[in-house]
């Protein structure tokens, strides 16, 4: 299989954090992810778009700063600018989820431009402008708000647990990934897949490994997220594990994780033709 075009010279800016399968890590590397680039001078801000609200709730972001969220941005009702919220991690930036985002995928549907309400908001708050990165925390399926964040992305950031099952559902999300570059997002690709709960003791999770490795090549990072009891700890604090526990593997796996981000948008590393298949 033949490699497709370099990555654009312009590194992306805008991240959607996605897989179809639920429990793989995603938000949990979505809230460590946006810390740990912060935490090098990184403007960053993490849009949370899962009804769940667990990456706000995993940053301290109480209720009552959550009255207007990305519910409001994406039907209309408030500009995104008034809905983000600074948190206690300096650089970092957080658009949070509210209850009403539940009922968003509904009302959507019958409004003008449905898969563009995300990018529209983006664009209408000069987005690109004012931060280095964005992430985009997507619930564990394809509806409409996944749909929003897969077409105002630049590209996808895929977390895939270290098991069995996790390889179907990447499956999915490279095919999903190809059905929007072709019909309305042209540039979108995915930009890395992040192993994550990596116990190597266990012969099947080292075998996932091997297999992802061995199919998406570079695309896969090299950093690995072991599994750590720090870091399922940390949100019941409403904190991120490296501010939790700063020395914990979960941590400093996710400051590799986000040096080798910097590294590979600052190099420019292209894409895998597999990776858009």
């Amino acid at each position: 299989m033949s490699d497709a075009p370099a990555v654009p010279p312009t590194p992306p800016r805008i991240y959607a954090l996605a897989n179809q399968k639920g429990g793989v890590g995603k938000t949990t590397t979505a809230i460590n992810l946006a810390t740990a680039l912060a935490a090098v001078g990184q403007k960053v801000l993490l849009i949370d778009l899962d009804p769940q609200g667990n990456a706000s709730t995993g940053l301290g972001v109480g209720a009552a700063e959550r009255k207007t969220g990305t519910y409001e941005a994406l039907l209309g009702l408030a500009p995104l600018a008034e809905a983000i919220v600074e948190t206690r991690i300096p650089h970092l930036f957080v658009a949070p989820a509210n209850v009403n985002l539940a009922g968003a995928e509904l009302e959507l549907i019958d409004i003008e431009r449905r898969e563009f309400r995300l990018k529209d908001a983006l664009d209408a708050s000069d987005a690109r402008a004012r931060w280095d990165v964005i992430l985009i925390d997507c619930p564990p399926s394809l509806g409409l708000l996944t749909l929003n964040a897969l077409v105002a992305a630049d590209a996808v950031l895929a977390p895939l647990q270290c098991e069995f099952f996790a390889l179907e559902g990447i499956g999915h999300l490279v095919r999903t990934v190809d059905r929007i570059k072709r019909g309305l997002n042209p540039g979108l690709h995915i930009a890395g897949i992040i192993l994550t709960m990596m116990d190597r003791r266990n012969n099947l999770a080292v075998q996932v490994e091997k297999d992802v490795r061995a199919h998406f090549g570079e695309v896969a990072f090299g950093t690995t997220i072991p599994r750590n009891v720090r870091i399922s700890e940390a949100p019941s604090h409403g904190l991120p594990v490296l501010v939790y526990d700063k020395d914990c593997s979960g941590s400093q796996a996710y400051i590799l994780l986000a040096g080798e981000l910097l590294r590979r948008r600052r190099l420019g590393i292209p894409a895998s033709e597999r990776a858009a298949q």
